[in-house]
């Protein structure tokens, strides 16, 4: 089962006895995180995909064996339009912006979403007076949190300031506490999650603890806010001491302690409550200035959907 990039920009795929029976397009889209299913749908519908040497419907099922092929158009850097989203804004200078991140926003644009970002917001509300580092995609994005998770993000105004906060998330030394309503009740008031996460196996569009050695040391440290015991669910207090791609989903998820409304980690069944995406918020952020060398701490106000959900499960 081994899969190729190569200059082209065509995607060759051998299917292994894990993709016997699965429709061509779930196969191609868990060999990239960059692009959806429904992008890969749109390539198909152009025969841009073929199995075997011809195109095939969205519907094909792939057999052991064949060879996949994908046609990925070049990309063009779209423009970028400054849009009127309100901003919850929770500090503010001449260098850094720190905002409490709704539910449903993506960070930055990418494919399928280059309208309603963060990004987007940022530019009507700052114009020009953003960092440059990370390109015209990201302008003053040193990091980001998942479309479904609330809460504290921090945007760089210019280039000094983005290299002392990306230094410092690179140093782990930005305070990071999350909160979040995982299933079951967990015994132990506090402890930590140790577990390198790398890339799935399975499924690429996912990340999973992996072997020492392999993926990335990830480190959480967790604290029982509250239990639910008649609802089986823990409101914890999470501490990243490192901040790795879906960490605290993964490490929750391991210790057999999902979070509520995550259709990726979390279990099978449907929730009685409902809910858009996991229960997770940024809650607070503390970093030194990049400038004055102050430490700066910031708390992000638990979104209305999280604090009704504490409400009815006390």
């Amino acid at each position: 089962m081994t899969d190729t990039f190569d200059k082209e920009n065509r995607v060759k795929y051998v299917a292994g006895e894990d993709n016997d029976g699965e429709r061509v397009d779930k196969v191609m889209s868990s060999l990239s995180d960059s692009m959806s299913r429904s992008y890969i749908q749109k390539l198909i519908k152009d025969q841009k995909v073929f199995v075997n040497g011809k195109p095939v419907k969205a519907s094909f099922s792939v057999s052991e064996g064949d060879i996949l092929e994908m046609e990925i158009p070049k990309s063009i850097i779209p423009d970028i339009e400054p849009e009127n989203i309100p901003l919850e804004i929770i500090y503010e200078d001449k260098d850094v912006l720190v905002v409490n991140k709704p539910k449903d926003m993506v960070v930055h644009p990418a494919a399928g979403h280059y309208t309603g970002t963060l990004v987007n917001a940022l530019m009507y509300y700052l114009g020009d007076d953003l960092s440059g580092i990370n390109g015209v995609m990201r302008p003053g994005i040193v990091h980001r949190i998942d479309k479904d998770t609330t809460g504290s993000v921090i945007i760089c105004k210019n280039d000094i300031a983005h290299r002392a906060i990306a230094d410092q998330l690179k140093e782990h030394s930005i305070n990071r506490v999350y909160h979040a309503l995982c299933h079951g009740i967990i015994k132990d008031d506090e402890g930590t999650i140790t577990g390198n996460i790398g890339r799935s196996v399975s499924d690429r569009k996912k990340m999973s603890i992996v072997p020492e050695g392999q993926g990335k040391t990830a480190v959480t440290h967790y604290k029982v806010l509250k239990r639910f015991e008649k609802d089986k669910m823990t409101y914890v207090e999470c501490h990243l001491e490192t901040g790795r791609t879906h960490q605290i989903r993964v490490h929750m998820a391991h210790i057999g302690h999902p979070l509520l409304g995550d259709t990726v980690y979390g279990p099978s069944f449907k929730s009685k409550f409902k809910l858009q995406g996991q229960c997770l918020h940024a809650k607070t952020l503390g970093f030194k200035h990049p400038v004055s060398g102050d430490y700066i701490e910031t708390d992000a106000p638990l979104p209305d959907y999280f604090q009704h959900l504490l409400e009815i499960l006390s």
